[in-house]
């Protein structure tokens, strides 16, 4: 990771690790990159209000002119920078963390988050002292932006929209306190969908569940699910670009389980296409993508990663473990809400329960879980266990992949955005693969007693 950039953009505690200062250093010294008009959007924590603040003072201060987008989804605001050819844009969000933390993700003309070279050059003028400041009589001014009404739009452009308001089909929502809330429903009722809510109004102190969807924290969505007799659950992370399914009987599914479904009918319309995904996607997607004669496009774990290798190499479908889809045809970025509407067409389309549709997948047992490690120690923790793990086949590609005879495998790498180590295995049962997943981690911990 860079200096100050991790897997998907600067994040913090606030006023701690993420202070007005730093941000307003940051904000500047990314503008001075940028240059021209940049949109400014955040989500709703607690701290974003002050940070928006900070954040359009340091882009004024470099001459840029600022479009303001005020509380939106992270894919909202991306969307209006690429659609209204604005020269990129800050937003204001810690996605998924706790709801101390608070962050940035900086975003090009392109409406995808700048490549590992640019956030490179942010943090050289960053740790240079900043950019110089721009005189007096060539300060710019702050515009309103309507970035929401036209991202909602542009998502409905894209699927069959009298199919799925054929299907009436009912769904309950889990935005998570988050700024999905602003979106998702809208869209799901514009498509004819009866809907439910919870966890519905923005609060960045996310008092309903942790900002992160992952199973097991989607009892209340579940409970929903039920309660409503909906054919499917969908659940968001805090800035709503990431989504996960839950099935008309209440079970929760990886997000990797819904990007092989949306990649196996993208195939299935466009055979024989490329699909980008990280080295933490399950052999799910590759055997679907097999199957559809296509090609998987292997990428380090990051949206960031992903999205520009789609950009780079032509690649219209990308997707990631955690419920990050990216729909070139609409935008080669995640975008939680594009995946919920994906997924009602493809459901409307077959006619059949979710629970079929995800059952017709190949099915491996997943494990995750996770090691403190302090962020000195990472680098160093990583190139003894490159050193000391065994196995037939070794990846590189990002932190270590092991993969065995029985087609079992184990991802080890450090996050990018927290002080931990991550693992993630995969198996035919879920004994080998927790199997799996406690052997390794009682190694990275040794290593990093070791180096402690």
């Amino acid at each position: 990771m860079g200096r100050l950039f991790g897997t998907n953009g600067v994040r913090g505690v606030i006023n701690r690790d993420l202070t007005a200062e730093k941000v307003m250093r940051l904000a500047a010294s990314a503008g001075a990159l940028l240059c021209g008009e940049i949109a400014v959007g955040r989500d709703g924590r607690t701290s974003s209000p002050m940070l928006r603040n900070v954040v359009v003072s340091g882009l004024l201060s470099v001459g840029c002119k600022v479009r303001d987008a005020g509380v939106l989804p992270t894919p909202a605001l991306q969307h209006a920078i690429r659609h209204l050819g604005l020269d990129g844009g800050l937003m204001v969000t810690a996605s998924h963390n706790p709801p101390e933390f608070n962050g940035i993700k900086v975003i090009a003309g392109d409406g995808v988050e700048v490549s590992r070279q640019r956030e490179a050059e942010i943090e050289d003028i960053f740790f240079s002292g900043g950019p110089e400041p721009t005189p007096w009589n060539r300060i710019r001014t702050v515009s309103k932006l309507d970035a929401l009404d036209p991202y909602k739009w542009a998502i409905l452009s894209h699927v069959d929209r009298d199919v799925i308001r054929g299907a009436h089909l009912r769904v309950a929502l889990d935005p998570g306190n988050g700024v999905a809330a602003l979106s998702a429903p809208a869209i799901a009722r514009e498509l004819g969908c009866s809907v439910s809510t919870i966890n519905a109004e923005v609060d960045g102190r996310f008092p309903g569940r942790e900002s992160e969807p992952r199973p097991e924290n989607l009892d209340g969505l579940r409970a929903l699910v039920k309660a409503s007799e909906a054919d499917v659950g969908v659940a968001f992370d805090g800035d709503g670009d990431r989504a996960i399914f839950v099935d008309e009987r209440g079970d929760a599914h990886w997000g990797d389980q819904s990007f092989a479904l949306v990649a196996r009918d993208f195939l299935a319309q466009n055979p024989g296409e490329a699909v980008a995904t990280p080295v933490s996607s399950s052999r799910a997607v590759e055997d679907v993508v097999a199957a559809g004669g296509g090609r998987i496009v292997w990428t380090r774990v990051g949206s960031v990663i992903v999205s520009r290798a789609m950009v780079e190499e032509g690649v219209r479908l990308g997707g990631e473990e955690n419920g990050g889809v990216m729909y070139g045809p609409h935008q080669p970025v995640r975008d939680g809400s594009m995946t919920m509407a994906l997924i009602l067409e493809i459901m409307a389309r077959e006619g059949g329960p979710l629970s079929k549709l995800f059952g017709e997948l190949p099915q491996y047992a997943q494990m995750k879980d996770r090691v403190a490690c302090p962020e000195d120690l990472k680098q160093r923790t990583l190139e003894v266990l490159r050193e000391s793990v065994e196995a037939p086949k070794v990846e590189t590609i990002d932190g270590l992949k092991l993969r065995y005879p029985d087609g079992s495998w184990i991802l080890i790498r450090p996050s990018g955005t927290e002080p931990i180590f991550r693992l993630y295995a995969e198996a035919e049962n879920e004994e080998r693969a927790a199997g799996i997943v406690e052997a390794h981690k009682r190694l990275v911990e040794e290593v990093i007693r070791s180096l402690d």
